[in-house]
């Protein structure tokens, strides 16, 4: 029988006696100790899933883009605007001074989650494309905006190397932005130079050691709401797949017209590419039966060749630390709906095949 794979995106919700102490600029110390009873309590809940794949749920991590900045001095507020749908808004930070380096890498969670699971852990990383953005427009003295992308490029592949030798089942580029550049860029140059701009990194890496990155794309869900919903995600698709990784994550459950994704999908992926499709709504309450899942894959399944195909869920749950949009039973109980409606797709393909 065809095994298809499956696997989270990221991040769950945090406690919200966590969330409280973040929001109150809790001691360090007393942090501490509650983010290490999140994480355990994250990958045993994750554990039970069944999930063959599972993430720390970002439970240390202050967002999903700024992790690279946590802790640095190069930085201050006042960067790019982004504006979601429900009126709320996230703002990036601000390059000051250079040379650029990352204050933190993401193989930190990555040791840390080993600590309490053998299970294979996929990390997930922030793309160099989203961290072009902090660099100001009007430049740095002494500090160009080439010297500042070859100096990004050099620490998103070492982000990238040092959650590999960690152990990483997989490692995952978070490109949220890629939606939404075409709202910045209706023409798609802002893309082109995003997606020319994350190969810069990914070329770096052997054609084995591609076949264990991938990225992700979605709407950029926060809140329940997103940046880029309303851009047609076609023109994403239709150059999304020059990226030179071996999976993509995609965002799709949440899609109006759902076969004309899929449609577009199959046009323009490429052999040896492997393709998740998203079959949980992270965004909408409801929990999604195993047999919606289910039948959700078996669609798929029409477009995407089984050796390519695997699932995944919408988006992260949770991706900034100040999120409880989502309570930590719902995710759990759509990551299992994920896992077990995957398990029911395998066995009406197999006695589909069995008939033929």
């Amino acid at each position: 029988m065809t095994t298809i794979p499956t696997e989270p995106i990221g991040s769950v919700p945090r406690p919200d006696a966590l969330v409280d102490a973040i929001m109150r600029n809790a001691p360090s110390t007393e942090l501490a100790a509650m983010q290490e009873r999140a994480l355990s309590d994250t990958l045993q809940r994750f554990a039970a899933t069944g999930s063959p794949v599972i993430t720390d749920g970002e439970q240390t991590k202050s967002s999903f883009a700024t992790y690279p900045l946590d802790g640095s001095d190069q930085i201050a507020p006042g960067g790019m605007r982004i504006d979601f749908a429900d009126g709320h808004h996230r703002q990036l930070p601000m390059l000051q001074k250079g040379p650029f380096r990352f204050a933190t890498y993401a193989d930190k969670f990555l040791t840390e989650a080993r600590r309490y699971t053998d299970k294979p852990i996929k990390q997930a990383v922030i793309s160099a494309s989203a961290l072009s953005l902090i660099y100001p427009a009007e430049g740095i003295p002494g500090y160009t905006r080439e010297d500042f992308i070859a100096d990004l490029v050099n620490e998103c592949e070492k982000d990238i190397r040092r959650c590999l030798a960690a152990g990483a089942h997989k490692v995952q580029i978070d490109f949220t932005e890629g939606r939404l550049s075409l709202k910045l860029d209706p023409s798609g140059g802002v893309l082109q130079q995003f997606i020319d701009l994350i190969n810069q990194v990914c070329d770096r890496f052997t054609p084995e050691e591609q076949k264990k990155l991938g990225v992700h794309v979605c709407p950029g869900g926060d809140h329940d709401s997103t940046h880029s919903a309303d851009i047609d995600y076609n023109g994403l698709l239709a150059k999304l797949f020059q990226l030179h990784v071996g999976n993509f994550y995609l965002q799709l459950a949440s899609e109006q017209d759902q076969r004309k994704v899929l449609a577009t999908i199959k046009q323009y992926m490429q052999p040896g590419q492997h393709v998740f499709v998203g079959v949980t709504d992270v965004n909408n309450g409801r929990i999604e039966t195993a047999e919606e899942v289910r039948d959700r894959v078996l669609e798929a399944a029409e477009f995407i060749p089984l050796d390519q195909l695997g699932t995944t869920d919408d988006c992260g749950f949770s991706p900034f630390c100040d999120d409880r949009s989502t309570s930590r039973e719902t995710a759990f109980a759509k990551i299992r709906a994920r896992v077990e409606g995957t398990r029911l797709a395998e066995q009406a393909l197999a006695a589909r095949a069995a008939v033929q």
